[in-house]
């Protein structure tokens, strides 16, 4: 299938490609963006055996210089140790402000790359290679980077738009399946927020078409609202009970699948409300579970509701929850904390 592009019209206006063995094209997709400097590769231990070698020489071949920094792949090296290692990294091997770096990795490699770019010398330019699925379709795009710190995720970030985003679905089958269902997690919230995804589920899709459409969704909602001052905040559809969820499990619970779990709750939150009829719970909740399977959390909604008060969506004695209303139809609703438990249980 031929690569498909998408152009993202946020500050730093670029492009997301999406198509297969892309990889191997690295150096040549660059050099329309960057011009030649040296490069600071960041990934983790696992991508780096699969990708790093054919990264480098496609980069090296259009005369750029590689360096590389590996770290331990998951979620707990997303803290503020590995992201001072990275910058002293770059500054170990001289990176200047003509520099770049390249996210080869997860969510995790580009929150940490990504932040590392926002912040060394006040900013140099850097290029995503996501290779996972929820990667692809959420967190590479739209300038969100983050570190998490002990008392929540997510807490320490900037906002920093990629040059490039070169999604290669190729990559995605080393995927293995937890990891896949992980990014179906994702998927499942953009199958609530916009109806062509939750669609196309229904049909013989291919991966190129799922992260296209997952990707425009919120290429819309960046481009109106690229510094989550409203709209942008229906992306975090799920999310607050998905970050006590992963807090809980110290993290052995992957994202996707914690959105899922915070999905669960807040649709049942909203059948209760009233914001939805029965049948349209029943739908959506199916429409879930057709992407991860069993969605059953683990955890008391006391126990994830306390967790979450650290989220980065409080505002002072609230919280804002994004409610399901309808495919299409979802809402932020400003709640008091202390009634935060009872509204979700």
């Amino acid at each position: 299938m031929k690569t498909k592009k998408i152009k993202v019209n946020a500050s730093t206006s670029y492009d997301v490609l999406i198509g297969e063995n892309l990889i191997s094209k690295v150096g040549e997709l660059i050099s329309s963006v960057i011009s030649k400097c040296k490069i600071a590769i960041i990934t983790d231990d696992i991508v780096d055996k699969l990708y790093s070698n054919t990264v480098i020489n496609s980069i090296e071949s259009e005369n750029f210089t590689v360096v590389k920094f590996v770290f331990k792949h998951g979620e707990q090296s997303k803290n503020i140790q590995t992201y001072a290692e990275i910058l002293n990294f770059l500054a170990q091997n001289e990176l200047t402000r003509t520099d770049a770096i390249i996210a080869l990795g997860g969510g995790v490699v580009g929150d940490m790359a990504g932040f590392a770019a926002a912040t060394y010398l006040r900013g140099i330019k850097y290029v995503q290679i996501p290779t996972t699925l929820l990667a692809q379709i959420d967190s590479s795009v739209g300038g969100k980077t983050a570190v998490d710190l002990p008392s929540g995720k997510n807490l320490v970030g900037a906002f920093k738009q990629p040059s490039l985003v070169i999604c290669d679905v190729a990559t995605l089958s080393t995927l293995d399946a937890e990891t896949f269902v992980d990014g179906m997690g994702e998927v499942s919230k953009y199958a609530l927020l916009d109806k062509k995804v939750n669609e196309l589920l229904d049909k013989d899709y291919s991966l190129i078409e799922l992260v296209y459409l997952c990707v425009d969704y919120k290429r819309r909602i960046v481009e109106a609202d690229e510094f989550e001052g409203g709209l942008r905040k229906l992306l975090n559809l799920g999310h607050t009970p998905a970050h006590g969820i992963e807090n809980l499990s110290g993290y052995t619970i992957a994202h996707g699948k914690a959105v899922a779990m915070g999905l669960d709750i807040i649709l049942s939150s909203s059948l209760k409300h009233g914001y939805i009829r029965q049948k349209d719970y029943i739908d959506m909740k199916n429409k879930v579970e057709k992407c991860v399977g069993n969605n059953i959390c683990p955890f008391r909604i006391e126990d994830i509701c306390k967790v979450s008060l650290s989220d980065k969506k409080r505002s002072g004695d609230s919280i804002t929850l994004i409610m399901v209303h309808g495919i299409e139809d979802c809402r932020p609703h400003k709640i008091s904390v202390e009634s935060m438990t009872e509204y979700l249980r």
